[in-house]
C-alpha cells in the first residue's frame, strides 16, 4: 500500500482548513484516511505557531514505514527541521518570453532616446547664447 502524508482540505467556501493526514495514495483528497497527524490553516499570518501544527512523532513514524509526503508538506518538514532542504528547480513561469522582452527592450530605446532628445536641445541653447 502507497502511502502519503497529504493535505486533506475542509472548511467552508473561500475558508480554506487543511488536515495533514496518512492517506492511501488510492484513496481521493478528502477521503478515507488512515491517520491524522496535524493541520494546516493558511488564513493565519506566516508567523503564527498555530498555522501548522503536526504531531511529530507520528509524521516521523510514517516516513520510516515508507510515506512520501506532498511538496507542500515536505516544505513544512523542513521548515521544522524534519528532513533535509531539497534543491528545487525554480521555474520562471513569471518571467516574460522572448516577444514581451523584446517590446520591453524597445520601449526602453525609446524612453532613453526621448531622453536624449529632450536634453541635447536644452545643452545646445547656452551655447548659442554665448557664441552671440
Amino acid at each position: 500500500m502507497a502511502m502519503k502524508i497529504r493535505l486533506a482540505r475542509g472548511g467552508s467556501k473561500k475558508r480554506p482548513h487543511y488536515s495533514i493526514v496518512a492517506a492511501d495514495t488510492r484513496m481521493a483528497r478528502d477521503g478515507r484516511f488512515v491517520e491524522k497527524l496535524g493541520t494546516y490553516n493558511p488564513l493565519l499570518p506566516k508567523d503564527s505557531e498555530d498555522r501548522v501544527k503536526m504531531d511529530m512523532e507520528r509524521v516521523k513514524y510514517w516516513l520510516s514505514e515508507g510515506a512520501q509526503p506532498t511538496d507542500r508538506i515536505s516544505r513544512f518538514l523542513e521548515a521544522a527541521g524534519v528532513i533535509e532542504k531539497k534543491e528545487r528547480a525554480n521555474m520562471q513561469k513569471a518571467k516574460p518570453g522572448k516577444k514581451a522582452e523584446e517590446r520591453a527592450q524597445e520601449r526602453a530605446d525609446k524612453a532613453t532616446a526621448r531622453a536624449e532628445a529632450a536634453n541635447a536641445p536644452a545643452e545646445e541653447t547656452p551655447a548659442e547664447e554665448t557664441a552671440e
